[in-house]
């Protein structure tokens, strides 16, 4: 349920807080006072489009910060978001610029996720709403949800069933007839056939790069060797190990005098050996640097298939994977009439299921709209419809030998809601023949029967009251009241008798502060309520007993709602 909402610098409202009860709550106000800005700020909490037209004149940024309580669970913790005791803060600033900041809980969300993470716990019910039920896929939805709401087993595997059967006429088709077999064989082939002949080695083509770079350089490395030997290992006096070898002489004859001399000849001992293996290190590279142009073409020959076929068939694991699916297909392929065959066999006995099982929903479909039908003609009767007639009129169900034109993965049928509201008139697609007071009536009338309404903890009407008054308006109040008993309701109306069925009642005015206008919310209290019930009859200060009868409405009211029995 929402507990409260905080509103600053939207429309005319400069702030407001409201605190809501967990039952039935009511605005009300005169014409032009602001009862749509709580409904556009109700829908920012939920997902709604922000323009920067809602900001309030003059101001750089507003908000609009709502707390909710859904204690038995929420979807919080898949998105990643901490939400202790099921308590979660929506919080949505909006800016001149258009721009709007989204959080969570304090973490940031988009648009997109806050509808979605929403449209399961708060339902907003306006003129757009209600023109919702005019489409045949909502209609469809509902009718489902009425059927399969204690268990959607069947609808789960008929979508088994027809992902698998989609899934089977794709491989079927892949197949193709004997022509599209041969060319594709052939392709598969080529393919083969270059990537095995090329036998291209794990990490081979970065050594060819190694070994390129050592042949395009051959010459400046044969001379920085050859230049490097002489010098270690020149004729004469010229070399750095005759040098040493003079040194250790040297050293040798006065060795015997003292450990410090000693020690050097056996340092220059230890680097002369050193120098003669680095010698003899730089002759071997230098004798092995017999490169030629013509090796280095063909480095940079086999460099560039490399890379083509990389190019083709990606780097050597994916070129591996490929040829691994390529070898599987083609073997496939080469018994494609056998397996064409036993596809053929396995699509009969799927097909077959899927239309029985098909045949199975629209039973249950069918079974379901009757009972639906009734339930929703007793409460249209409550609701002053008493001559109404309404049917969810189901096309022919199609024959084994067409459905799959028509078979999705919920099922094969194609149905509509009609009514006839008045006698004499008949009975005729729901969008052709109902008026605005009625559908939101119709609304009010397939949310009572579609029971517990989900995960739905609140709802929020805007104009249920369309078109109404007298006996009808008193019949929508109580039903209103006996919704809110399993739902938090909030309802914007102009009728006292839904005013007097209030838990908590907020008046809604509009007033002129320091040359500005702004809209105000004040909660009321039993004599507030009672006041503004007398206000919405249209007798206060016109009869001495308008306060009177209010408070006798409250009463019953009061009395009504005592008596209500929840499961």
């Amino acid at each position: 349920m929402l507990q409260r909402i905080t509103v600053h610098n939207l429309a005319l409202i400069k702030h407001l807080e409201i605190d809501f009860s967990a039952k039935l709550n009511v605005f009300s106000g005169e014409t032009g006072a602001g009862k749509s800005i709580i409904v556009d700020s109700l829908m920012l909490l939920v997902g709604g489009r922000y323009d920067k037209s809602l900001l309030k004149f003059g101001e750089e940024n507003g908000y609009v910060e709502g707390v909710f309580d859904f204690a038995d669970g929420t979807p919080l913790e898949s998105i990643g978001i901490d939400c202790e005791d099921g308590i979660f803060i929506v919080t949505r600033k909006f800016y001149r610029d258009g721009k709007n900041d989204i959080r969570v809980n304090g973490k940031q969300v988009t648009t997109a996720m806050l509808r979605e993470l929403m449209q399961n716990y708060v339902d907003i019910y306006g003129q757009n709403e209600y023109q919702s039920l005019l489409k045949v896929s909502e209609q469809k939805k509902i009718l489902d949800y009425y059927v399969f709401k204690s268990d959607d087993t069947p609808l789960k595997k008929h979508k088994e069933l027809y992902d698998e059967y989609k899934k089977l006429c794709a491989d079927m088709n892949a197949l193709g007839d004997e022509t599209a077999r041969a060319q594709r064989i052939d392709v598969l082939g080529y393919q083969i056939d270059e990537i095995t002949s090329a036998a291209v080695q794990p990490g081979e083509e970065q050594q060819l790069i190694d070994r390129r770079h050592i042949l395009m350089a051959s010459e400046r490395i044969k001379n920085a060797l050859g230049e490097c030997l002489a010098r270690l290992d020149g004729d004469g006096e010229s070399g750095v190990s005759a040098n040493v070898a003079d040194c250790i002489h040297s050293l040798s004859a006065v060795s015997a005098l003292g450990e410090a001399f000693s020690a050097l000849c056996d340092r220059l001992k230890s680097v002369s050996i050193e120098l003669d293996d680095i010698a003899e290190c730089v002759k071997d590279e230098l004798d092995s640097m017999d490169g030629s142009e013509k090796e280095l073409d063909e480095v940079s020959a086999r460099l560039d298939k490399i890379r083509a076929l990389k190019s083709k068939y990606g780097a050597y694991d994916a070129m591996q994977k490929f040829l691994t699916d390529a070898k599987a297909e083609m073997e496939r392929l080469s018994h494609g009439a056998d397996l064409y065959d036993e596809l053929c066999k396995k699509e009969i006995a799927l097909k077959k299921a899927l239309y029985e099982s098909g045949e199975s929903l629209s039973n249950l479909r069918r079974t379901g709209a009757v009972a639906m039908q009734k339930r929703i003609v007793n409460e249209l009767k409550d609701l002053g419809m008493a001559n109404s007639v309404f049917e969810v009129v189901f096309a022919d169900m199609p024959g084994y030998d067409e459905f799959v034109t028509r078979v999705t993965s919920n099922g094969f049928d194609e149905f509509q809601y009609y009514l006839s509201p008045n006698v004499g008139q008949p009975l005729l697609p729901l969008a052709k023949i109902i008026s605005g007071g009625e559908m939101s009536r119709f609304m009010l009338a397939i949310k009572l029967v579609t029971g517990d309404l989900g995960s739905i903890g609140t709802m929020i009407f805007d104009e249920v009251d369309t078109g109404i008054s007298g006996a009808i308006g008193l019949c929508v109040a109580k039903k209103l009241a006996v919704l809110s008993r399993g739902h938090q309701v909030l309802c914007i109306t102009h009728l006292p008798q839904i005013a007097a069925m209030a838990d908590g009642h907020y008046f809604i005015e509009k007033s002129e502060k320091d040359g500005d206008t702004v809209t105000s919310v004040t909660p009321l209290d039993r004599s507030g309520m009672v006041g503004e019930i007398s206000r919405l009859s249209g007798t206060k200060g016109v009869s001495s007993s308008s306060d009177k009868n209010a408070t006798e409405l409250k009463d019953w009211s009061d009395e009504f709602k005592s008596g209500i029995v929840t499961e």
